[in-house]
């Protein structure tokens, strides 16, 4: 990307990083450092025509999430003002913004995709 003086870097980084959650103290922070990678690597890389972002998404229906029992699923959902997991698709029509072309002004942002659940 360096050479050719343009790219775009979209990290995935996730609701807990913001808010954290009971039991997923290691996730948590995991997802927290992809945060701050997203804001340095911008500072360092903007200058060669990249850009670094990053999607923060909340509970997506997924495979793994189908695996969370029924009376947890609803508990969750209860703290989600859109009342839903996110379809996989909206999170994927995100990126697409962020590495299209006529996103060329956004850099080292996270863009919050969680139904409300963390505001």
């Amino acid at each position: 990307m360096k050479p050719q003086g343009y790219g775009k870097i979209i990290n995935i980084s996730s609701v807990v990083a913001e808010m954290g959650n009971i039991g997923q103290v290691n996730y948590a922070a995991s997802k927290a450092g992809i945060i701050g990678l997203t804001k340095a690597l911008s500072l360092e890389c903007v200058r060669y025509g990249i850009l670094v972002n990053a999607i923060a998404p909340g509970f997506c229906a997924t495979r793994m999430t189908s695996s969370i029992p029924e009376k947890v699923r609803e508990k969750i959902i209860g703290k989600i003002p859109l009342r839903r997991f996110a379809d996989p698709k909206e999170i994927a029509f995100i990126t697409l913004f962020l590495a299209s072309d006529e996103c060329s002004y956004m850099v080292g942002q996270v863009i919050s995709a969680n139904g409300g659940l963390h505001l």
